[in-house]
């Protein structure tokens, strides 16, 4: 029996792939991945931070997900730095900017900040991402554009509504970070849930020798519910704003000459 020759066999598996691409089944085409982008690179990192903590990002772990290796990403992304800078600008270029209100700027300035805190909190721990030296990201100087146009439109001074910004910024920021660090250790050093009821079960063991005030008003320090503490701090800072900053047409009517 005559042995088959090599060339025909070859040309046998070229003849069939042709056949194949004629009805789109490219074996090779079908397995190509799409090209890395930046923005494959962030939704990526979004999705292993939702799904694990921002402490478990790492560029080899984005690399990963991406089915390539972290060379492929560095082309893209400088560094972690950068990368976690791309990440808070994705989440700042979700936030809703209202038009300025006079009449209603406190309410939009606290919308703003709630916004920012749910999307922090929809990926636990990232919000330490946004505690750099300087804003580098468009998209956060856009937040801060925003309040800063909110707080002028309330008749807040420039000075004061600059600074105001910077602490509610970090306020948002730390807030997020201590309640996603709680959600992720539930539990305290000795076992016990670490929640509300357990905090005043250990004060609540406190002698009141030593700390009177803590256990006679032990029910006003573990009370709120939700972000009503949230809201506390922030109704705390914008009306301390209004007590500093004239409103419009007080600087006119104190007169020439008067403070």
């Amino acid at each position: 029996m005559a042995k088959k020759k090599p060339h025909q066999t070859e040309s046998l598996d070229a003849w069939a792939a042709q056949l194949a691409a004629l009805d789109g089944d490219d074996t090779t085409s079908r397995r190509r991945k799409p090209p890395i982008t930046p923005q494959r690179i962030v939704q990526a990192a979004l999705a292993l931070v939702a799904a694990e903590g921002f402490d478990a990002l790492t560029m080899r772990r984005v690399a990963s997900a991406l089915e390539t290796g972290p060379a492929s990403l560095y082309a893209h992304v400088r560094d972690k730095a950068e990368l976690d800078d791309l990440l808070i600008g994705e989440l700042c270029a979700r936030v809703e900017l209202p038009t300025p209100s006079p009449d209603a700027w406190m309410m939009q300035f606290k919308a703003i900040c709630a916004q920012l805190r749910d999307l922090y909190l929809a990926y636990p721990g990232i919000s330490q991402a946004a505690f750099s030296d300087a804003p580098r990201n468009l998209h956060a100087l856009r937040i801060n554009e925003g309040l800063l146009a909110i707080l002028l439109a309330g008749g807040v001074a420039a000075q004061p509504a600059a600074w105001a910004i910077d602490a509610a910024i970090l306020y948002v920021g730390a807030y997020s970070l201590e309640r996603s660090l709680r959600q992720a250790d539930s539990q305290g050093v000795d076992g016990q849930p670490c929640d509300r009821d357990g905090i005043a079960a250990r004060l609540r063991m406190l002698p009141a020798s030593h700390f009177p005030h803590t256990v006679a008003h032990l029910r006003e320090i573990v009370a709120g519910n939700g972000h009503e503490r949230f809201d506390f701090t922030l109704d705390l800072l914008l009306r301390g704003l209004t007590l500093n900053s004239p409103q419009p047409g007080q600087e006119l009517a104190a007169g020439p000459g008067k403070p």
